[in-house]
Order: structure tokens, then C-alpha cells, then sequence
């Protein structure tokens, strides 16, 4: 098969179409013949040799992808099924091998293309603000980045869910891209600084950023808040006053979703499908595709992504 490959490790945009071996089935994994798949920071992070796959998974990148079931080896999955994939690796490809249990179907009125651009969103954020955080009607949550990927998909779930919800961009156009999905609070955080504006009014931060924003969201929570760190675009150090905790019983936790266990993968699919699917099926939530590029042109995308002026995602097609 065909699939993208870093031809030099010194250089992230090294990244060219080449032959390899079609994946080797696991007990338990499809091969699932791949049309397209979505672009994520995470790629990015792993050409640049900082975010390498979990052991035993696939060093080809991509973390989620879309396509039709080609070998359901020893899962009773039928040949020619249409399938969105969450993946520890193995997206920018041809084909790649799934576990049974990070397969979902594609979203009602979904094309393969759409349902590769919503596959990491959905997962990252329902488990963080719906299995995690517990999001409910009437809470005040802040999303930043809140015209990326991760932040167009959860402005519009969290709005779902009955809450308030704050975001920071860096452009009038973003936050207006923002304003459309249902964002209460605009932030440009060029000019602003969200902490000032939403002192004590936050119940959850669903924060990208890592080490720089720290101190400015702990000042953001309001009593029994929670800071979940997705990301770390802003650093991985940072000191806080431990004592600053106590009194209004604030929690500071870190996920990823890659490195968890299959059967902690399994159990975010399972719930998503159930709580998620049936938003996309009834268009509560809508994919948001910036920009489609073929497979071959997986360079350009990584710049694309890394410019800062993509508003959702960015899918590439094999």
C-alpha cells in the first residue's frame, strides 16, 4: 500500500507518499481500507519527534479516519461496512487495522470524507466535558482555541447540553465563526485578558494551552471548578501556589486520549456514539471542514494547520 512517511527526521515537513507493507491483523482488528482521514495537532507534534505512537501502535501518522471495512478478520464485521476509526496511529494511509472496539459507524447523512473530520473531536470532547467533567445545563464553560477543530465541535456540544459558553481566538473572524456555533462570550485574547473578564465564572476550562494560560485560568474557576488540559501549545512548566486550591476546591486534571488503554478507547467510542451520534445524525452538531487535500499532499496540510488560519478541520483524501 501507499502511505505518508517522514523521509528525513530533522525536517516535520519531510513527508512524502511512499510504499510500505499493508498492516498485519491483530485478534480483534479490521483492516479497513481508508478514504479519508482528518489532521490534527497531534500529527503535527508527531512529525516533529514529540509525540510518538503508543508501543505496538503504528508509527505512520493519523488518529482518526473513515473508510470500508476490507478484512473483518476475527470480529464477524462484514466486508464493505462503512466505518469511522478512532486510531493510536496508521491514518495516513491505505489501509490501517483497527481494533473492534474504536469502530463507529458513520454518523446519519454522513460521506466518508465528513465523518473523518468529527471522529477525534467528538471522543476528545465528550469524554473530557461529558464523561469527565459532567457538563450540565446552567454551568459556564471556557473553550479555548474555540475556532479549531476541538473548539467549533465543542462550542456546539457544550451549547447542547444546556451550558454558558466562553472562548478565546485570536481574530474578530474567528470569534465570529465562534458567535455562529453558539458562543455566549467572545474573547480575543490578542486584546483581552479572559481571566480579568471571567474571574470566578468558570465551572469547567477545556484548555489547549498548557503551561502559559495556567495561572490566568485558575483565576478563571469558580468554587469546585475544573481545569482539563488537552494540550500543551503554551509550554509544559509552569508554578502555581498549591494553597490558591484549597479554598475554592478547584481540580487540575490532564488527559490524552492516545495513550489510553484499547479497552479505555472502547469505552469513550461506546459512549460516544450513544450520547454524540445522535446530534450529528439530527444536525444538532455539523462537521466543520476548513479544507480537503489528497493524501500525497500531507505536507501542505501540516502547514496548513500550523498557519493558525484554519477555522475546523482539515481532511485528507486517499
Amino acid at each position: 500500500m501507499k502511505a505518508i512517511q517522514l523521509t528525513d527526521p530533522e525536517d516535520p515537513r519531510s513527508l512524502a507518499l511512499v510504499e510500505t507493507d499493508i498492516p498485519q491483523l491483530k485478534d480483534g482488528e479490521v483492516l479497513v481500507k481508508v478514504h479519508a482521514a482528518g489532521v490534527n495537532r497531534g500529527d503535527l507534534l508527531q512529525a516533529r519527534g514529540h509525540y510518538p505512537p503508543p508501543p505496538g501502535a503504528s508509527d505512520i501518522i493519523g488518529l482518526e479516519c473513515a473508510g470500508v471495512i476490507e478484512d473483518p478478520g476475527t470480529t464477524g464485521r462484514t466486508r464493505g461496512e462503512e466505518v469511522a476509526c478512532l486510531l493510536a496511529g496508521g491514518g495516513y494511509g491505505e489501509y490501517v487495522a483497527v481494533p473492534e472496539g474504536q469502530l463507529m459507524p458513520v454518523p446519519e447523512g454522513y460521506s466518508l470524507t465528513e465523518a473523518a473530520s468529527v471522529v477525534e473531536a467528538a471522543c476528545t470532547v465528550w469524554s473530557n466535558l461529558g464523561m469527565l467533567a459532567g457538563l450540565r445545563a446552567g454551568q459556564t464553560v471556557l473553550i479555548h482555541g474555540g475556532a479549531g477543530g476541538i473548539g467549533t465541535f465543542a462550542i456546539q456540544l457544550c451549547k447542547q447540553l444546556g451550558a454558558t459558553v466562553a472562548v478565546t481566538a485570536g481574530s474578530p473572524e474567528k470569534l465570529e465563526t465562534c458567535r455562529e456555533l453558539g458562543a455566549d462570550i467572545l474573547i480575543n485574547y490578542n486584546d483581552q485578558d479572559f481571566s480579568e473578564e471571567l474571574k470566578g465564572r468558570c465551572d469547567v476550562i477545556l484548555d489547549i494551552i498548557g503551561a502559559k494560560y495556567l495561572r490566568q485560568n485558575l483565576r478563571a474557576l469558580n468554587e469546585d471548578g475544573q481545569l482539563i488540559i488537552i494540550g500543551l501549545q503554551g509550554g509544559v512548566k509552569a508554578e502555581i501556589n498549591l494553597g490558591s486550591l484549597l479554598p475554592r476546591r478547584l481540580s487540575v486534571r490532564g488527559t490524552t486520549l492516545r495513550a489510553r488503554s484499547g479497552a479505555g478507547k472502547a469505552e469513550v467510542v461506546a459512549s460516544t456514539i450513544e450520547n454524540v451520534w445522535p446530534m450529528l445524525a439530527d444536525a444538532r452538531i455539523t462537521h466543520r471542514i476548513h479544507a480537503t487535500l489528497p493524501l500525497a499532499e500531507a505536507a501542505a496540510a501540516h502547514d496548513l494547520l500550523d498557519s493558525g488560519e484554519v477555522t475546523g478541520k482539515i481532511v485528507l483524501e486517499v
